[in-house]
Formats: structure tokens, sequence, C-alpha cells
């Protein structure tokens, strides 16, 4: 096998909340700020933390926002949140062929294993780093440099695999390789800017990159 460990960023990557993320941040956004920021301008909001998309709209007011960010969503998690095509029979698979396998996420832990638990996946990781397990979010290392330490494996046998820019600076500056996921809100020409050293069309790409058989 070409390596031991797959590191998933979550959103975007494993499970589809594109539209809850820019429903959530319109919903908190566009009554205070009226015209501001257009739907696509959210978008750039994928991937940062909330903090440091915050920041940007109104530094001095960061917390309240945060709040009502994390309420609306919550309460809207469920029903806006999808499974990307063939995640799960993937993962499985994966981890029947002996992988081992992570999550890294900029997420707060309570918000990522609510995700986990709707798509049924929790168990299957070996090792999950949520925000509350760092100082620094993806792109600084320490996220899955963490993920590599727990699970005992050496960088050049691991992939970061995500959605964003953020992923894939992440794992280069880890010294592990990455892939970018064509299905990435922001595209896969987006993506190729980074240099990810694969691009993946769809999950089931993952056991040709690994080198292990998938179902027929």
């Amino acid at each position: 096998m070409n390596f031991d460990a797959l590191l998933f960023d979550f959103d975007g990557t494993l499970l589809n909340t594109n539209d809850l993320i820019i429903e959530t941040f319109a919903h908190v956004i566009d009554p205070k700020f009226p015209g501001r920021y257009r739907r696509e301008d959210y978008v750039r909001f994928i991937g940062p933390t909330l903090t440091e998309s915050f920041m940007e709209v109104d530094p001095t007011n960061v917390e309240a926002l945060l709040a009502e960010y994390r309420t609306w969503n919550a309460e809207q998690h469920d029903a806006l949140a999808t499974e990307f095509p063939h995640v799960k029979e993937v993962l499985h698979k994966l981890k029947e062929q002996g992988i081992q396998l992570a999550v890294v996420s900029t997420k707060r832990a309570d918000a990522l294993h609510r995700g986990l638990r709707l798509l049924g996946i929790t168990d299957l990781f070996d090792t999950i780093i949520s925000m509350d397990d760092v100082t620094n979010a993806k792109p600084d290392p320490e996220p899955i440099e963490l993920a590599l330490k727990r699970l005992g494996v050496s960088k050049d046998r691991a992939l970061m695999i995500g959605d964003n820019s953020h992923d894939i600076e992440g794992g280069h500056n880890a010294g592990v390789r990455a892939a970018g996921v064509a299905w990435s809100y922001k595209g896969a020409a987006f993506l190729q800017q980074f240099q990810p050293e694969y691009m993946l069309e769809t999950m089931l790409d993952l056991y040709d990159v690994v080198g292990v058989k998938g179902d027929a």
C-alpha cells in the first residue's frame, strides 16, 4: 500500500455542509450589515476558523457573532447537511484494508462530533482532531502533526485530504503529501493553485491512490 494513514478534513470533504455554512453566515451577518456581502462572498469563509471569519466582519463583536452562528447552525445542521457520494462505503473499505483513518478539522469538538454522528462514521476513525485539541489551526502544521503522533505514523506514509487551501498547505507544512477534492465548493482549479500531489474526482479514487482494491 502507498499510505498507512489518511487524514481527512470534515466539512466540505466528507460531509456537505456548504449550504449550511453559507446560510448560517447570511442569517447572522445580513441583518446587521445589509448589502455588504453577497451569497458568493461567503464562500471564502468556508475553511478558515469562525473566529478568523468574524474578525473580518466585525472585530469588535466576534464573541456575539460566534454565539449566534453556533446556535442557528446547530438548529439547522441535520436538515441542511448531507453526505457526499461514496463516503461511507469507501471509508469502510479502507478500514477493512487496515488503513488508519483520522479527521483533522477546524471545528470545535461538539460540532464536529455532531456531523460524524449524522453520517454514522465516528467509530471508523482512529483519532479525531478538533480545534479544541490544538492552539493553531490549519494551515499551521500543529493539528496534522498531532494526528500523526496519535496514530504513530511517519509523515511519508500519510496523506492529508481536503476541500480547501488550508488542508493542502497544512499537509505540506507538516511534510505530508496532500490531495484536493474536486467536489470542493471552491472548485478543483482553485485547489490546484496549491499544488496538491493528488486531485480526487470522487471518493472512489482513493482506492488507486492508496493502492487497495475497491469493490468491482
